[in-house]
């Protein structure tokens, strides 16, 4: 692992949605350097083979450490189901974050005890989803998840649609079995099980406007200041400013679109 403070923090998603995640950690950590990898030419990872995704990963592992990170954030729900483990095993000195749905939050918020979990099906049928639930249901044996895979979500997010009626019609019907009467009675919190999704949230949040919306990426955010401070690699202050380097493996303009929204003196480039 990189010794330098001013090495720089690997955050990685299948395409634009980590950048949730990394805007977190920029208002988290301000002082650090930031390296996020989109890797918008193979998404989405959600309806991937779980050999897909680990291979990707291992590849993305690989060529942020030859940049120098000194920690790797899986910025994605599915990859760190799927490969966080692998990669640990890979790199054992390197701190790894990753994402996981935070149903331990809704607990605490929850009121009537009914939890919507709105994820990839690739998240929701994995192994580490299903231990995930069972940690939760032991906690709170009467609390009841409902989920649901956001279709099309994440398509819609890396082309930067991000309104209109289109994705509005998407959101209503991935929304539209959680909120059946018949169902009833019906979640009063919802879960964002995929990075892709907070990108959404008004439009969910419209769609179900009594429902209260959990998204982990300020946790997420608290958990890797929590581990550089233990390897003493924060980097508090600096002369330098820090930087923030965006790379993609698909086309540029999305991301260039998305980074203007959200962050400020971001360089973008290609996947090399």
């Amino acid at each position: 692992m990189p010794s330098s403070d001013n090495a720089p923090i690997g955050v990685f998603d299948s395409g634009l949605g980590g950048l949730s995640v990394l805007r977190a950690v920029q208002a988290q950590l301000p002082h650090e350097n930031l390296l996020y990898l989109a890797d918008s030419g193979y998404a989405p990872y959600g309806d991937k083979s779980d050999e897909y995704i680990r291979e990707r990963s291992v590849w993305i592992g690989a060529w942020l450490q030859s940049q120098g990170v000194k920690a790797i954030v899986v910025a994605c729900n599915t990859a760190t189901a799927v490969a966080a483990r692998t990669l640990r095993e890979r790199y054992p000195t390197l701190p790894i974050v990753g994402v996981e749905p935070g149903l331990k939050p809704a607990l605490e918020v929850s009121r009537n005890h009914v939890i919507g979990v709105l994820a990839t099906p690739s998240t929701l049928s994995s192994e580490r989803f299903a231990r995930l639930m069972q940690q939760v249901q032991a906690l709170s044996p009467n609390t009841r998840f409902l989920t649901a895979p956001g279709t099309g979500w994440v398509e819609c997010v890396e082309r930067g649609e991000l309104e209109g009626d289109k994705v509005e019609a998407l959101v209503a019907q991935a929304l539209q079995p959680l909120l059946d009467p018949a169902t009833a009675p019906a979640p009063d919190t919802l879960v964002l099980g995929c990075t892709h999704y907070p990108f959404l949230q008004s439009l969910i949040q419209a769609a179900a406007p009594t429902v209260q919306i959990i998204d982990t990426a300020p946790a997420i955010a608290r958990q890797l200041e929590r581990r550089l401070r233990n390897e003493s690699s924060l980097r508090v202050y600096h002369l330098n400013a820090p930087t923030i380097r965006l790379v993609t493996s698909g086309t540029l303009e999305p991301l260039q679109r998305l980074a203007q929204r959200l962050l400020s003196q971001a360089f973008v480039e290609s996947l090399s």
